[in-house]
């Protein structure tokens, strides 16, 4: 089948970030079939590249977390605008597959639905509009309600949905509840596939002692950050935990790869609250996170007090798990049953000083406490959310939807 795929934010492995889908479009092509994605960057031209034996479209839409809300939406309408010519200069396609956020790119599925009447699968990465709205980014009336008869619009008019999360499922569920004329067969279309844990390239390994030196982490218990420093972050959490854990003299650092519009600030706060347990290094590539996971301990998953982010599915999570990290975090959704569930990690209340001490301690006084967690951790990743495991639930979606539109 020849699938359409598009994504504004594709990244690879070397760019580092959200990859999953260089994972599943990789898979496609390894299944035998032609994928042409269409995405952005930064750069001032278009450009094609075959990467993996995935044709990419790369079309120039500048897109920065250090954004305003005003240039972010300029951004989104400017990728519809660019990606459209492209997809139209590209088809036929046999499918869609199209991947949020931001919701907005649901509106090419549709025009590729219209024009060219194939379908299309909609993924959902995040609850749109109802994650800007609940961090305060959409106030209007009138546009909140224009971006959620979007959504509901887009749940209903696609082939099969994908959610990241079972929270996002039932927020998918609660969209297409309101809507007025219910579209049959919504609950067998919906289905759960997570991020995903890469067991290929993370790997439970000996703690690189030589490597921990260079950054004076070869003598402590290390706790990593990966990923993003934005406002949904919430990364003073993370102080708070560092500074906890200096309250009570625990042998305890904390390394931050991150990257995001409050990173700067975070940093200058960590300084203002004397955080000499952090140690902020440079946001990489995948090869790079493996090496930070090397000397690390435990990963830790931040997110703010906001409900809607109870439900989101963190990539660095996964990669924390394939390595065989002690996972923490500190929000009360569904990581927080998996971790508890399965006892490879602990969830700390943020907003309760000694805490995360508490938790803590139990995994710096055990080591074979810590050990056994570690390896329930990377159980978890090979049984559940193994990369190879979940592409291929992807494959049989797209087959199914793709061969049952062309009849064969």
């Amino acid at each position: 089948m020849r699938i359409l795929y598009i994504h504004q934010y594709y990244k690879t492995p070397e760019e580092g970030g959200a990859i999953r889908s260089y994972y599943i479009a990789s898979a496609l092509v390894k299944a035998g079939h032609d994928v042409v994605m269409i995405t952005s960057h930064n750069r001032e031209k278009y450009e094609q590249r075959i990467i993996d034996g995935v044709e990419v479209h790369y079309v120039p839409v500048y897109y920065s977390n250090e954004l305003n809300s005003f240039n972010r939406s300029r951004a989104f309408l400017g990728f519809l605008r660019q990606a459209r010519k492209i997809l139209i200069r590209l088809a036929p396609y046999d499918i869609a597959y199209v991947t949020s956020t931001p919701l907005t790119v649901g509106l090419l599925a549709l025009y590729a639905r219209q024009r060219f009447k194939i379908p299309f699968i909609f993924e959902v990465r995040d609850l749109w509009p109802e994650a800007p709205i609940q961090l305060g980014y959409i106030n209007h009336p009138p546009v909140k309600r224009a971006l959620q008869q979007l959504e509901q619009r887009i749940y209903a008019k696609a082939a099969g949905i994908i959610a990241l999360s079972p929270g996002i499922a039932r927020g998918v569920k609660e969209s297409l509840k309101k809507l007025k004329n219910k579209t049959a067969n919504r609950e067998q279309d919906l289905h759960i596939i997570p991020n995903m844990a890469d067991c290929q390239l993370f790997k439970p390994a000996p703690k690189n002692y030589a490597f921990a030196k260079v950054f004076e982490l070869h003598d402590t218990f290390v706790i990593s950050y990966f990923g993003a420093a934005g406002p949904s972050n919430h990364l003073e959490y993370l102080l708070e935990a560092a500074k906890d854990c200096l309250d009570h003299q625990l042998p305890v650092k904390f390394l931050v790869a991150a990257t995001g519009s409050e990173l700067n600030r975070i940093q200058d706060l960590s300084t203002e609250m004397g955080l000499n347990n952090i140690v902020f290094v440079a946001y990489g590539s995948k090869q790079q996170v493996k090496n930070w996971l090397a000397i690390s301990d435990a990963v830790y998953t931040s997110f703010g007090p906001y409900p809607v982010l109870e439900t989101n599915s963190p990539n660095k999570f996964f990669d924390g798990l394939a390595a065989g990290k002690l996972s923490i975090v500190n929000t009360a959704g569904w990581l927080k049953e998996l971790v508890e569930e399965h006892r490879c990690g602990f969830y700390t209340k943020p907003d309760e000083s000694d805490d995360f001490a508490q938790q803590l301690r139990p995994f710096l006084d055990n080591s074979y406490l810590l050990k056994e967690y570690q390896h329930n951790a990377r159980r978890l990743a090979e049984e559940q959310f193994s990369k190879d495991l979940l592409t291929k639930a992807v494959i049989r979606l797209v087959e199914r939807y793709g061969h049952s539109h062309s009849g064969s």
